[in-house]
């Protein structure tokens, strides 16, 4: 089934996915490139939330005024 995903800046897809892949490994998650089924839905569930949780306190800090990570 194909996704129906879209991104709001397809520019930036590169990077989510660097950035995905920076996070997975931060918290312990044996993300690879290509096929990932043999990964829980809980763990890539726990990568999603940890990279929207990153993204939200850097436009935070941003807001702030402060410099970035």
């Amino acid at each position: 089934m194909a996704s129906r995903n879209r991104k709001a800046v397809p520019e930036a897809m590169s990077a989510l996915e660097q950035f995905k892949f920076e996070v997975a490994n931060e918290i312990g998650v044996p993300l690879k490139k290509g096929y990932n089924g043999d990964l829980t839905s809980a763990q890539n569930g726990y990568v999603g939330g940890y990279m929207v949780k990153k993204m939200i306190e850097a436009q935070e800090r941003k807001m702030a005024g402060e410099s970035s990570l």
